[in-house]
């Protein structure tokens, strides 16, 4: 592959909602542009993008994949990012290093609901877009339904510059609304060779109104081009070619465009409009870093002569070692160099640069500012950080990767799997920064938090074909605790033995209350030294003790304040243990006369969903226990509702969402406190402990 200048590139996203073909479509782009002999199908496993086992297994995108396509003495490097909700942290990552979004609709659905959060993250950004009617040929394709759900959902400033020649299996070409030119390509033959021709008869009436469309949009955007339109002048085609470029570029012109992936119909069109309005890194304009030395930011030119600057947006790490994918921003990264992590402050040490293809390395001797590569060995380099100069530390601002929303148990399946699931599971969260992996303190499991079931599954099956680690996936333990709700006068308990040495002999008598406020509170009154003072630590230590295990289900005890107030010592077989242990049986005693009960977590929830669905999404709230405690309108059609719900009816929560929502809905939760569970309920939870506990000691 030839070096291009940093105005040679072009870094260009895809994304839309799962299935609409971004995977056939960067097939055929570099199929068109010669850069692969043969397109390869989805279906059959075989296309450059989707080349992970579990993307061929499930014939999904799970992960980014980088491919670049040579056109026009121009280089596209072309991120392919997956459509399904549950692999959200790679589109994060795919828009930060991205520079446009080429959203794909399908012409049979319109805009679903992962093009339109596309769309969210590409504002965010304040990325150029490009939108694409995609499948074309497919059964039930509509253009004008699309474009029509394009300009409502996306906005008006959506305007086609393509219209197709015919439809489903009888689409042909695309006709170009700027130059007024037909492009027809050969029925059943997707070899992608075309013919320039005049616009067909029964299209030219439409294609003269889309026209007057477009050329009012790209008017609107500069006010000399529109006092000469409104003047009734016309435009030249420099004048809209030059316009539009920065209509695209400024986000106040959205083109639209249609053809098919499979069928490799429209795609030299695409690529040509990809290289004419894409920005390059040179029309992005300065990057911003900051000094971590004193946190004062740096504005710095995206060329070869700044200072190097490049950002860690994806990490594969498998049992041979690690790829580290970036994006350089400013200066030039080279084959066998020294730079600086100044994220971790460390250096590492630069081998061979390459420029990746799906999984294809191509070995470069440098990338330049705004190109994006790969390198393989950095020790201590993760998702997220910048790599600069030695000498001249910068950082850029990482990315946002959103939180976890579901959490699964895992377990090793054999004593093998335990000794390696550990160093497999670090691996893991170093390939995907939205993972998390925690241990809960009683219930001793190790839990992983990700953004849905299929996004755990796929964790635990990478960790058993890469690191051959196989565990078991449930539900977390939900963490009831136990408490009293009556005082208790008198706990006693008397713990004599003899051994025939030294005896034990021990004698606590405690008062119990409620402590609604408090996890736990220790305090003593005794007079006269009936329990000398050196013996008292070790009462608390024993009643602590005695709090892991509650005498309902066996969970942990809270809200409860322990007195001593009276007891009796022997001067010779009194020990710091027998008080631990009268205490601890003291306190057994004192919480089976305190009327307890079972505590359950509430959970404070904050779910953000379109105004048409609050209904069904309070409804289903009501059904879980939940209460609705308000509810935020956002005046862009979506409401926030602020609930409490119990953690054992939620722990599915983000499918069932999704599915209610279709997929539009979003929410997050954190721990907010606890309540009493419900007799009936609190029966159940009981029971099933009792068993487990059976099971475990058969």
């Amino acid at each position: 592959m030839k070096q291009y200048t940093t105005g040679q590139l072009r870094n260009v996203g895809l994304f839309s909602h799962g299935g609409a073909g971004k995977t056939s479509l960067l097939e055929a782009m570099l199929f068109t542009s010669r850069a692969i002999t043969r397109l390869g199908r989805v279906d059959e496993g075989n296309t450059v993008s989707d080349y992970d086992p579990d993307e061929v297994k499930r014939h999904i995108s799970v992960q980014i994949s980088v491919a670049p396509v040579e056109w026009q003495d121009t280089k596209i490097n072309l991120i392919d990012s997956p459509g399904y909700a549950e692999f959200v942290g790679e589109v994060k990552a795919a828009m930060r290093v991205a520079d446009a979004a080429l959203l794909l609709v399908d012409a049979s659905a319109g805009v679903e609901v992962g093009t339109e959060q596309a769309w969210k993250f590409a504002d965010e950004r304040n990325l150029p877009r490009f939108v694409m009617v995609n499948k074309m040929d497919r059964e039930n394709a509509d253009f004008h339904l699309a474009y029509r759900s394009i300009q409502t959902v996306l906005g008006k400033k959506c305007v086609a510059v393509q219209l197709p020649i015919g439809a489903q299996q009888a689409f042909r070409g695309v006709v170009d609304l700027l130059h007024m030119k037909a492009y027809l390509y050969q029925p059943g033959n997707t070899a992608g060779n075309f013919t320039e021709g005049s616009i067909p008869d029964d299209l030219a009436s439409e294609a003269q109104n889309l026209r007057e469309a477009l050329i009012e949009r790209i008017a609107e955007t500069d006010d000399d081009l529109t006092m000469k339109y409104l003047e009734g002048e016309e435009l030249t085609q420099e004048e809209l070619t030059a316009a539009l470029k920065k209509g695209v570029q400024s986000g106040e012109v959205v083109p639209v465009l249609c053809g098919s992936g499979l069928m490799n119909i429209g795609i030299s069109q695409l690529l040509d409009i990809l290289v004419a309005f894409a920005p390059s890194p040179l029309d992005v304009g300065k990057v911003t870093a900051t000094n971590p030395a004193n946190g004062q930011q740096i504005e710095l030119e995206p060329t070869e002569a700044s200072p190097l600057t490049a950002l860690v947006f994806k990490t594969i790490r498998d049992q041979f070692g690690k790829q580290t994918y970036l994006r350089v921003f400013t200066g030039a990264l080279r084959s066998d160099s020294q730079v600086l992590n100044s994220t971790r402050n460390v250096e590492e040490r630069i081998g061979q640069v390459y420029v990746v293809r799906g999984k294809e390395q191509i070995p470069v001797q440098q990338l330049p500012a705004g190109d994006i590569g790969m390198v393989v060995k950095l020790a201590q380099t993760q998702t997220g950080d910048t790599l600069c100069s030695v000498g001249n530390p910068l950082v850029l601002p990482g990315i946002a990767f959103p939180e976890p929303v579901f959490s699964a148990a895992i377990s090793p399946r054999t004593k093998a799997d335990l000794d390696k699931m550990s160093t497999a599971l670090n691996y893991i969260i170093e390939e995907d920064p939205t993972i998390r992996i925690g241990k809960d303190p009683v219930s001793g499991q190790t839990v992983v938090s990700a953004m849905g079931e299929s996004h755990v599954q796929i964790a635990a099956d990478r960790m058993k074909r890469k690191f051959g680690v196989d565990v078991n996936i449930g539900l977390p333990v939900v963490p009831y605790r136990e408490t009293i709700t009556a005082r208790v006068d008198r706990a006693h308990y008397r713990h004599k033995k003899q051994t025939g040495g030294h005896g034990q002999f021990a004698d606590v008598v405690l008062e119990l209350e409620p402590l609604p406020d408090g996890e736990f509170e220790f305090g003593e009154r005794i007079v006269g030294g009936v329990v000398p003072k050196n013996f008292i630590p070790a009462v608390e230590k024993g009643i602590r003790e005695a709090l892991q295990e509650g005498v309902l289900a066996g969970y942990p005890v809270v809200n409860v304040k322990a007195v001593l107030y009276d007891g009796g010592f022997h001067p010779v077989d009194s020990s710091e243990m027998a008080f631990k242990i009268a205490s601890a049986q003291a306190f057994k005693e004192g919480m089976q006369m305190g009327k307890p009960v079972l505590l359950e977590p509430i959970m404070s929830m904050h779910i953000t969903v379109p105004d048409s669905y609050t209904g069904d999404v309070i409804s289903d709230l009501n059904g879980r226990r939940g209460r609705v405690l308000g509810m935020n309108p956002m005046g862009n059609g979506f409401t926030t509702i602020e609930a409490q719900a119990p953690l054992a009816e939620v722990q599915r929560y983000v499918s069932d969402l999704r599915s209610i929502t279709q997929g539009r809905g979003t929410f997050s939760m954190e721990f907010d406190h606890y309540e009493q569970v419900p007799a009936h309920i609190a029966e159940k939870v009981i029971e099933e402990a009792r068993k487990q506990r059976e099971a475990a000691n058969a």
